[in-house]
């Protein structure tokens, strides 16, 4: 591909501007990805920030043999990939199932090849094209009417399991762990509003704002749209390091410094935040030993107090290194679908997840991002995310948390809601929405 560097001195707009145009030519396509780390700090740094377009189809993966199917056109990879893996190739990684209603219907998975992607840095752009025409793309951004975030949307939305049926479900979940089932479960609640119509890049623009986040993305696929604004990496490759850094442990942040500091305080000596970091840390590290090499993975931060714009999150970073006949498709499926949403033992969590919740969850804790040309990637958790299919005019998100025996249901329902605030607010237009 052609690669042409233009400083922002170059530019007839600003560097900001510039951006919220290119994502707005970017809308006219029938495959979009765009990626931003918001420059927040993050071990091992966020998202690249690029944006990456086609007008062609979605590679031709095999649905039923998807990971497979990806090793095989690997081999064929001239360009960036991007696109996602859904929580429920699952069953292709264990005899699992997935029979819950889905109201998305996105794919299972869908990456498709950049035919032009944008880098965004603090000085300038570079824009690769398949072929030399990048002044054209610039002149055509420039061209475009900046798009604007969203204002709230002031709708209804509506919650599958009341407070008192999650609750009663948490209290199952602990029975389950008295009776040695799982030591930990991920449980999660859907939100949604049906018969809405809006505009998802000016949404994604508003959920930015609100909820800026290290693994924030927007992907267009035709008439379906994913809004991230996720805090957590699932895994990332860089030549033959792997790294996976799995989020467990929540409290808001404070209103002063003062209190913020106490907070995080708070939640580094909570000892139940801490044993629930602590059992997802040996579940990604056994994860990470599937393809890497003996004696190599390792704990690199346990406990890791980071603050983001609602929340402050404990955060583990583990890291190995794969082994010599293992790749990309290796690590990927040695470690999907992210410890952190399933719970302990994975598979048993994974089989009770599916008879406790009522929704697929589709994309929601799957892994959104991106495959270099060089067979390295990033791809992130996705969680704190809208799905959006607009023909159907469907909106969801999923929160949720994990259980342990000494989980309170009250507190786990306040959490879940915290999680879920920022979207609350923005799609009902009320700083204190109540459902």
């Amino acid at each position: 591909m052609h690669s042409t560097y233009f400083p922002a001195t170059d530019l007839p707009v600003s560097l900001e501007e510039f951006r919220r145009k290119a994502l707005g030519w970017a809308d006219q396509f029938l495959l979009v990805a765009y990626y931003t780390s918001h420059q927040i700090p993050y071990p091992y740094q966020g998202f690249d920030h690029v944006l990456a377009v086609s007008a062609g189809a979605p590679l031709a993966i095999e649905q039923g043999h998807a990971f497979e199917s990806i090793r095989q056109l690997l081999q064929q990879q001239e360009s960036m990939w991007c696109g996602y893996l859904g929580y429920d190739l699952k069953n292709q990684v264990e005899k699992l199932q997935s029979q819950n209603s889905d109201y998305l219907e996105f794919p299972e998975v869908l990456f498709f090849e950049a035919q032009t992607r944008i880098y965004f840095n603090s000085d300038g752009v570079t824009i690769f094209c398949s072929i030399d025409k990048a002044a054209e793309v610039v002149e055509q951004i420039v061209a475009v009417t900046t798009p604007e975030p969203a204002a709230p949307q002031q709708l209804q939305v509506q919650q599958r399991v009341s407070s008192t049926e999650y609750k009663a479900k948490v209290e199952r979940i602990r029975q389950h762990i008295l009776q040695g089932d799982v030591y930990e479960l991920n449980y999660c609640i859907e939100f949604f509003s049906e018969n809405v119509f809006l505009n998802p890049l000016g949404l994604f623009l508003s959920l930015s704002q609100a909820s800026p986040a290290p693994f924030a993305g927007y992907l267009k696929y035709n008439d379906k749209f994913l809004l991230c604004a996720s805090p957590e990496r699932f895994l990332k490759k860089t030549g033959s390091k792997i790294i996976s850094q799995p989020i467990k442990g929540t409290i808001r942040r404070g209103a002063t410094p003062q209190e913020d500091a106490q907070l995080q305080q708070q939640l580094r000596h909570d000892e139940k935040e801490l044993a629930e970091n602590m059992m997802i840390m040996d579940l990604v590290r056994n994860d990470l030993r599937k393809s890497c090499a003996t004696g190599s993975v390792t704990v690199e931060e346990m406990f890791g107090i980071y603050g983001f714009r609602q929340v402050s999150q404990m955060i583990t970073t583990v890291t190995g290194h794969l082994r010599p006949e293992c790749d990309l498709v290796d690590a990927l499926t040695g470690a999907f679908p992210m410890g952190s949403m399933t719970g302990a033992p994975k598979i048993k969590a994974m089989q009770l997840i599916e008879e406790l919740e009522e929704t697929k969850r589709g994309l929601f804790s799957g892994a959104f991002g991106y495959i270099t040309p060089d067979k390295d990637c990033d791809f992130n958790v996705v969680i704190r995310s809208l799905q959006y299919n607009a023909r159907a005019g469907y909106l969801s998100f999923m929160v949720g948390s994990a259980i342990t025996y000494d989980s309170d249901p009250q507190r786990e329902y306040e959490e879940c809601l915290l999680k879920a605030k920022a979207m609350l607010e923005l799609l009902s237009g009320s700083p204190n929405y109540k459902i």
